[in-house]
């Protein structure tokens, strides 16, 4: 067996596979909707018997929620862990999908064929190129290239509350040498990515408070401090004319670019101008001595998501609000203690607090950023790899997002992750006529298979 032979299976195969996806995506695995439990289990079901047949030891475990499946098979070469979800999110506004988004078929386009329908590109299309590239291998060779444990989750598109828990119950179970998640994009359409660095999350709203009651802006207007104007003042501080943070000890944990993923970002030859255009904008906000794509990838920021006080309804309505409120989420990188930003936001915000008001506090959420080592030689054999099925190199990348899942596997299973996925940002993914291309499922399927012989 070489893996030529495997890459000319796959493209022999490449009908097949299309079908056994369009059957997957037939079945309504909505994980939010209850009328829709049934099927989230027939299709971990569906998942068992297709990998079962493939020799691996498969079978669909339960949860409080919708099933976790787990499959296990191979042996030698480098242990994988490959993470999918084979929920789908809702497809409201039904009236807007030019067919039944549970009857997939493929399409002709302006740019191709493409496999239309619901779960096409999240996540289904993405999963099924990892168990398609380990068809092959099985066909050609009777065995899966190395060691392999499959994970696919129905309960993603809710919020994973079932995970968490699953993973430290059957953290032995799933322990790997590495974690492959399939959840991700290309760079553009002719460019792959491992991304190996996603922002974490911090929440927090803040409330301040001033007089005892809502109060007549003619009587109490100017002796009476109007919460809006303190408000106001503390979310204008959090920015320097330079664009920087200005909390204390915010960029503790901020590492430097190195100069070799600076040199692979520039490469990537990403328009920070044009970027900012297609939403109507023209001037970076951000740190003025960083690129847009460094914003974006390698920074972190402090954001005000909402803001309420006072009367905000129809006509006018001449009031001095008692409290005004500000929801304000911050993107953290690097090895940034989130608990810490808090506990220094809130510090810092009191000691801008001026007579007769005061301020509390309500969290909502904090998780860590997510650095993957890249020393660890199976990143570098997997860009490689990819490299070779692409037309343009392979580039370790950044997420301005986060994948809490990426985060799990590093705090509960000690195992780094590789992002690696081939949908396309018009994708349309959670909105109507959800797709995916044709030649990313293909090429998808070719890159697995690259990887999986590169790890063995």
């Amino acid at each position: 067996m070489t893996l030529d032979t495997v890459l000319s299976r796959i493209d022999s195969d490449l009908g097949s596979a299309v079908d056994r996806l369009l059957e997957l995506l037939r079945i309504p695995s909505i994980s939010t909707d209850p009328a829709y439990r049934p099927d989230c289990a027939r299709a971990a079901d569906w998942l068992v018997n297709d990998l079962r047949g493939l020799g691996f030891e498969a079978s669909s475990r339960p949860t409080p929620g919708h099933p976790m499946v787990v499959a296990h098979g191979g042996s030698g070469g480098t242990h994988v862990l490959f993470y999918g979800h084979y929920d789908v999110q809702p497809v409201d506004p039904l009236s807007l999908w030019h067919r039944d988004p549970f009857d997939p078929a493929l399409e002709d386009t302006a740019k191709g064929k493409v496999i239309r329908a619901r779960g096409a590109s999240d996540d289904k299309g993405q999963l099924m190129t990892f168990i398609e590239a380990c068809r092959a291998f099985v066909a050609e060779n009777g065995a899966l290239p190395c060691k392999i444990t499959i994970f696919l989750e129905g309960e993603e598109e809710s919020g994973s509350p079932s995970l968490v828990p699953f993973l430290r119950d059957n953290a032995a179970e799933l322990a790997a040498d590495v974690a492959l998640i399939c959840d991700t994009d290309l760079f553009d359409a002719d460019t792959p990515a491992i991304t190996t660095m996603l922002r974490g999350l911090l929440g927090q709203e803040v409330t301040i408070h001033a007089a005892s009651k809502d109060l007549h802006s003619g009587m109490y207007g100017g002796p009476a401090m109007n919460p809006i104007r303190v408000l106001s003042n503390i979310c204008a501080n959090l920015h320097d004319d330079m664009g920087r943070v200005t909390i204390p000890d915010f960029y503790e944990g901020v590492p430097d670019l190195s100069d070799d993923l600076r040199a692979q970002w520039e490469a990537l030859g990403f328009d920070g101008a044009a970027y900012l255009a297609e939403v109507g904008l023209s001037v970076p906000a951000g740190e003025r001595d960083k690129t847009v794509l460094e914003q974006i990838w390698a920074r972190p920021t402090a954001e005000v998501n909402g803001i309420a006080g006072g009367y905000a309804g129809e006509g006018f309505k001449t009031v001095l609000p008692a409290q005004a409120s500000a929801k304000i989420s911050f993107r953290l990188v690097g090895t940034q203690d989130p608990l810490k930003i808090r506990e220094n936001f809130q510090k810092w915000v009191q000691a801008q607090l001026p007579a007769d008001c005061s301020a509390s506090f309500k969290d909502h959420g904090a998780g860590p950023a997510s650095v993957m080592a890249t020393s660890n030689p199976a990143f570098e054999a997997a860009r490689t790899a990819l490299s070779d099925e692409w037309p343009n190199p392979a580039a370790y990348t950044g997420s301005g997002g986060s994948i809490p899942v990426a985060g799990y596997f590093k705090t509960i299973l000690d195992m780094d992750s590789m992002l690696i996925g081939f949908a396309l940002e018009d994708d349309s993914i959670h909105s109507p006529n959800e797709k995916y291309d044709l030649r990313s499922f293909h090429k998808g399927i070719r890159s697995w298979a690259r990887i999986l012989n590169a790890l063995s």
